[in-house]
């Protein structure tokens, strides 16, 4: 502890570092520096280029067997979290059919309605209806 101009004693101020960011490298980065290790030809050059670019033997031996498996997205950051599912193409055409079908059902209903109707008006004002309107 220090003593301040007023003979009071004050604390230091202690500095926080921030924590470190994780790096993220592009597939554009990756396959440059796969590049560059695969030409290296004398020894220790590949340990120059790993210091230089501040990476470890891991990242180039990880990166190798995606780019042999054929893995660009492998090289790419990977989302995290649930993965998007795509839309079936059909369900919206499903559900566009279910909405016809069930206003198309509730037309008929009226129409049949209206059809009831017309024969009970018929029958009270004693109106006889032609037999090919009559389909029962």
């Amino acid at each position: 502890m220090e003593t301040g101009s007023n003979g009071a004693m004050s604390s230091r101020e202690v500095e926080v570092l921030a924590k470190g960011e994780r790096r993220r490298f592009t597939a554009e980065y990756k396959l440059e520096v796969l590049r560059e290790a695969d030409n290296c030809k004398q020894s220790g050059e590949i340990g120059a280029l790993l210091r230089r670019e501040g990476l470890y033997w891991s990242n180039l031996t990880n990166w190798r067997k995606q780019r042999e498996r054929g893995e660009l997205a492998g090289l790419t950051a990977k989302r995290r979290g649930p993965q998007r599912r795509e839309k079936n193409p059909l369900a919206e055409r499903v559900r566009e059919l279910e909405r016809e079908n069930l206003r198309l059902k509730r037309r008929a209903e009226r129409a049949e309605g209206l059809v009831e109707l017309q024969k009970k008006v018929s029958e009270i004002l004693g109106i006889e209806l032609e037999k090919s309107a009559e389909k029962d």
